[in-house]
């Protein structure tokens, strides 16, 4: 039978990336995972990373980490009822007047002082502080029931990644090449930020600095796990991680929607592959290298198991299948940009949080997760 990992000899790390609408796909595996555990009120991640949408799925589970279960049913419950106007305004004046009106005044250098963005995130910003309590993250951290939690933004002035982390006396900042950590108490705006699709949802202010989309020039989206002190972490993507890439050959001209979503699965899939490669890599060069020579030398680095749990079907092919059901004012700003078709389905999918697909991503993640269910409970009991 699997235990759950004592935090007192080992810590396990949950990291959930961003993706907007795909972040859905999280909940799917998270659900698998309550389903494997034998006692699934028990939290078995004690430090928790989030970026974008993932963010919001970390602090929920944060929030919850008392009891494991109970945060579990309550992000089944958000998501699988989720709609578009739960995380944006999808009336036709905001959606469609706003939005045009903006985008003129900024061609026109026109003064102005509200948040430009194609798509108001309030609703979101006022679910999360109807729903979330978030001080019962400190209460779960000096409880033992939470180790740390932390929450990625990218600067749009400093161009640097920042992790907002919230942990116990033991937790230390850190500080590298266009990446750093700082304590604070996390709140909705840190929640906000993360999660701000570039162009699409406002950035946020925090501090002296306005802050987006947690993805963007995350070079690293492991490493915050590492930093707070994981020793074996669950990844779960929002993109398929296909080894091959699909040989297509096409003389049309992109859409502008293609290339959008080219550049969205640039900032949120690309950073994740190649920082898992690295992991592996260092893996391998450790496992080559005595102990002895290791500790003689001073080595900082430590073996980290990893598991990385990802879609195996394409999200854009799913999202095809549910575009009606996105309000008829989105899918009129996106029809005009080509993602209203199937080639164009990849930019919609970030915005596609309706119940339907929602829906079909939970299933996604919980059969994907269960058709390695030996690997997943190999590594929930590493520890022991």
């Amino acid at each position: 039978m699997v235990q759950v990992p004592d935090m007192r000899t080992s810590k396990t790390g949950l990291i959930l990336t961003g993706g907007g609408a795909r972040a859905a796909y999280q909940v799917g595996v998270i659900k698998a995972v309550r389903e494997l555990l034998p006692m699934p009120e028990r939290n078995p991640f004690h430090i928790m990373c989030g970026t974008s949408a993932g963010a919001i799925n970390a602090a929920a589970l944060a929030v919850f980490a008392d009891n494991f279960d109970a945060g579990v049913q309550n992000l089944l419950e958000v998501w699988e009822n989720m709609r578009a106007h739960h995380v944006y305004h999808a009336d036709p004046v905001r959606v469609i007047g706003k939005s045009v009106s903006h985008w003129l005044a900024a061609m026109l250098r026109v003064p102005r002082s509200s948040p430009m963005s194609l798509l108001d995130s309030a609703p979101l910003a006022d679910m999360l502080r109807r729903s979330l309590d978030f001080g019962r993250i400190q209460e779960n951290i000096d409880a033992g029931a939470l180790y740390a939690v932390s929450i990625t933004c990218s600067g749009y002035s400093s161009g640097q990644s920042v992790t907002f982390y919230q942990g116990g006396p033991g937790v230390v900042g850190w500080e590298r090449t266009q990446r750093v950590g700082c304590a604070t108490a996390l709140r909705v705006e840190h929640l906000m930020a993360s999660s701000a699709l570039p162009f699409m949802f406002p950035a946020v202010k925090i501090n002296r600095e306005y802050f987006g989309d947690g993805s963007m020039r995350q070079i690293a989206p492991v490493s915050p796990a590492l930093h707070l002190g994981a020793e074996r972490v669950l990844v779960i993507g929002s993109g398929r991680q296909s080894v091959e890439p699909p040989r297509v050959h096409s003389d049309v001209y992109p859409t502008l929607a293609q290339i959008a979503g080219h550049a969205m699965n640039s900032i949120f899939l690309d950073s994740l592959k190649v920082d898992i490669e690295r992991l592996h890599r260092i893996n391998r060069t450790i496992s080559l290298i005595p102990e002895d020579s290791a500790r003689e030398a001073g080595m900082q680095l430590r073996k980290i198991d990893v598991l990385l749990i990802s879609p195996s079907q394409q999200i854009s092919r799913i999202a095809a299948r549910y575009l009606d059901e996105l309000p008829w004012s989105v899918r009129f700003m996106l029809r005009g940009v080509g993602a209203m078709s199937r080639s164009g389905s990849n930019l919609a999918s970030y915005l596609l949080f309706e119940r339907g697909f929602c829906r079909a991503l939970i299933d996604l993640g919980y059969q994907d997760t269960m058709a390695r269910r030996d690997e997943m409970l190999e590594f929930l009991g590493a520890g022991h």
